[in-house]
């Protein structure tokens, strides 16, 4: 086999990987979302991240607290700038969970029939 048809063949089994996995993964947004906008949906994991956003911005609030040391105001920004941002992804990341399973595993499921497709076309099975 030559160099170009490994390479040829090769990016056409990771193209079909993607496509797949990518088919997957709207089919396992439908199912979650069931006919629904995911705009909604999505307002609403944002809504209830402000909850742990604001836990997140005092906590870096209090890290920053300078003890006996003299920091700047500058530093304590950032820094509860900084626990906020970690807060709301966190947030964002647990109220939106349910729909990343669902996402992660139609794509993982695509991708293994094509994987296993894969599989039978360069080793067949002769029942004969």
């Amino acid at each position: 086999m030559s160099s170009h048809s490994w390479l040829s063949s090769n990016v056409d089994y990771c193209r079909k990987l993607v496509n797949s996995g990518l088919e997957g993964a709207r089919s396992g947004e439908e199912a979650f979302l069931e006919g629904s906008p995911l705009a909604p949906f999505l307002n609403d994991s944002v809504r209830q991240a402000l909850r742990p956003a604001a836990i997140g911005a005092c906590l870096g609030l209090l890290g920053s607290y300078p003890g006996n040391q003299r920091h700047s105001a500058g530093r304590a920004l950032a820094c509860g700038l900084l626990g906020g941002a970690l807060g709301f992804g966190v947030g964002v990341a647990w109220e939106s969970r349910r729909l990343t399973a669902s996402v992660a595993s139609g794509a993982l499921k695509n991708i293994g029939r094509v994987r296993d497709e894969h599989w039978l076309e360069r080793h067949p099975i002769d029942y004969a």
